[in-house]
């Protein structure tokens, strides 16, 4: 059976000498702790639990499902075991406040701990992932009372955490939400509606879970307008940190799914079930954009862990495997055939992988900066300095959820593509990642959702360009700095070519988008995808850069680890990037090609 190997030296090589989180713990007011000997030992003992816990159960899980049997579900074998693991370990607590019983350490070793439970095993991680989400929620928006009943029993492991939004009749459209919350004369309110797609929505891993719920109060006004936001428990809490009597919320079954199939994903029943209102009144949905983003950004991650794993797994098959010659001459004269490796289209497919989990991890990680200073700013009580993080953050997120989760299944796929035939096969592995892969393009906002997020709210009505022109700015000053070393001029020049590009684009359809309503909508995608291929590119130049600079001045790895940066820099350049330039034509396309068909004449069955 493949395994995982944590790629450790890559996310070092980040960490150390590329985004200096050394020194930018030292500037956060909660990260004192993070030294490096202390974040060197939580990367190494996680991922000793990742390789060695939670990747033999990927495939074994995916086989046995979940199971629901009178009104309970059970998890596959080993999954309790490892989450006991997990719980142990203090893994859950790592970002938490100390107040609240965690560890207080910056958000993103939180996250560098989530990349490698994902790719080790994505239904794995799904159930601490989704109470991180609601820990966040309830710190962020809770009362002090709420604070002290759920966030200690969340933050050790012991109670787990759902977002409950989707509902039969809607999904992204949350104006249609019809759950119902009834107020009750001690203060609780009676929820009454159905939730669908509820990942973690029951399990047996923890005593309680804590579903975080949208439901309407009796004369709320319509639409989103009209949405607060409810903290549902499956057991009541007993005031003593402990659980009391069952509430009316049960899982009504277990969706029948093409992948994860380890993670519960539930239909839940809310049944006159007792709700505590978090936050005010019909801004529920403002407060769920907590946990939304939340999730969005952890979902990012299953972008760069299938085409990590994938490309872990090819590449290793690919050095094994041996068919015909290469057409270059014989590599491998020993053998009857050379390995597959040695062939130009398999490298093509091998590079492509390489270059999308490693370009998507420093995504990530560039991120994440952004992401401990919010948290900083909310810690701190510095309102102005959280939001103007959280705008940075806001403008990156939908790029890092639907660029990189479609580049993610696209490398999944060409995984499965080394692999041939026996890709095809079950025992290899390779199509439970493309299966696992496929709905993270999907949950937390299709990849349309997130295109018209990014363009059609962050992009045009939020900043009118300015969130372009700002991040522009950051990549283009960055360019010209790089322009007298003549192995990283090209990639310069080309950044800023493209960040000329990414600005007029955003003015044209700001411009075109008056007389057509419909362009925002039919350009987004393509506006989407070209902005995750330029800051791609930004962080495979700023790698390249690094890789320089140690290779002449002497750095942490070896040589060899640095020539490998550059080459893989210049196959993006080269043969990944292009594609951006497709996505701009496409963009700036009339909609009369896409409009003008009548919806009655798409098709002629009779």
């Amino acid at each position: 059976m493949p395994t995982y190997k944590a790629p450790l030296r890559d996310m070092k090589f980040l960490l150390n000498e590329v985004f200096n989180y050394p020194r930018h713990y030292q500037s956060l007011s909660n990260g004192e702790n993070a030294t490096p000997d202390i974040v060197d030992a939580i990367l190494g003992e996680c991922a000793r639990f990742c390789e060695e816990v939670l990747s033999p159960l990927y495939q074994s899980g995916d086989e046995e499902g979940c199971k629901l049997e009178n009104g309970e579900v059970t998890t596959p074998k080993g999954y309790k075991e490892a989450y006991q693991q997990y719980v142990t370990g203090g893994w859950q607590g790592l970002s938490a406040p100390e107040e609240v019983g965690g560890q207080g350490l910056p958000a993103s070793i939180g996250l560098f701990k989530q990349e490698m439970m994902g790719t080790a095993n994505w239904s794995f991680s799904m159930y601490p992932g989704l109470s991180l989400g609601a820990m966040n929620t309830i710190q962020l928006h809770g009362s002090e009372e709420q604070i002290a009943t759920y966030l200690v029993p969340l933050t050790e492991g012991r109670w787990g955490g759902t977002m409950c939004l989707t509902e039969p009749q809607c999904g992204t459209d949350l104006g249609q939400v019809r759950t119902k919350a009834e107020p009750q004369a001690d203060g609780s309110y009676k929820v009454t509606g159905t939730k669908i797609f509820i990942s973690s929505g029951d399990h047996d891993l923890t005593e309680n879970i804590v579903h975080i719920v949208l439901a309407r109060l009796p004369d709320a006004p319509k639409g989103t307008r009209g949405i607060s936001l409810f903290i549902v428990p499956k057991f009541l809490p007993d005031g003593n940190g402990g659980v009391g009597e069952r509430n009316g919320v049960s899982c009504g079954s277990l969706e029948k799914k093409m992948g994860i199939k380890a993670s519960a994903t539930c239909v839940m029943n809310f049944d006159g079930a007792t709700g505590f209102l978090i936050g005010p009144e019909n801004e529920g949905l403002n407060c769920m954009f907590t946990f939304m983003n939340t999730a969005r950004i952890g979902t990012a991650i299953q972008g760069v862990g299938p085409a990590e794993l994938s490309y872990q797994w090819a590449l290793e098959y690919a050095r094994e495997r041996r068919s015909m010659r290469a057409l270059s001459g014989k590599k491998d004269p020993q053998h009857a055939a050379d390995a597959l490796i040695h062939h130009a289209d398999v490298r093509r497919m091998l590079l492509t992988q390489k270059a999308v989990a490693e370009g998507g991890r420093a995504m990530l990680y560039y991120a994440a900066r952004l992401a401990d200073h919010m948290v900083a700013g909310h810690l701190e009580g510095d309102d102005k300095k959280a939001a103007a993080y959280d705008d940075k953050l806001g403008f990156l997120t939908p790029i890092l959820k639907g660029f990189l989760t479609e580049l993610g299944y696209e490398s999944a796929n060409l995984g499965m593509q080394v692999f041939g035939g026996h890709g095809y096969i079950r025992e290899h592995g390779m199509e439970q990642i493309v299966r696992d892969t496929r709905i993270a393009t999907l949950y937390e906002g299709t990849t349309g959702i997130q295109a018209l997020d990014l363009l059609g709210r962050k992009v045009l009505l939020m900043t009118q360009g300015g969130a372009v022109r700002e991040f522009t700015l950051k990549i283009a000053n960055f360019a010209r700095k790089q322009l007298t070393d003549k192995r990283i001029r090209p990639f310069a020049l080309e950044l800023l070519k493209l960040t000329a590009q990414w600005n007029l684009l955003t003015v044209r359809i700001m411009l075109a988008a008056r007389k057509d309503r419909d362009l925002v909508s039919a350009a987004a995608n393509d506006f989407l995808m070209f902005s995750g291929y330029v800051t791609m590119a930004y962080m495979w130049a700023r790698m390249a850069a690094v890789a320089v600079d140690k290779l002449d001045n002497g750095g942490n790895d070896a040589a060899e680890f640095y020539n490998a940066k550059l080459a893989t820099a210049e196959f993006y350049y080269d043969r990944l990037l292009p594609r951006a330039q497709a996505h701009a034509t496409s963009m700036l396309s009339p909609t009369r090609n896409l409009m003008q068909l009548e919806a009655d004449h798409m098709a002629f069955t009779a």
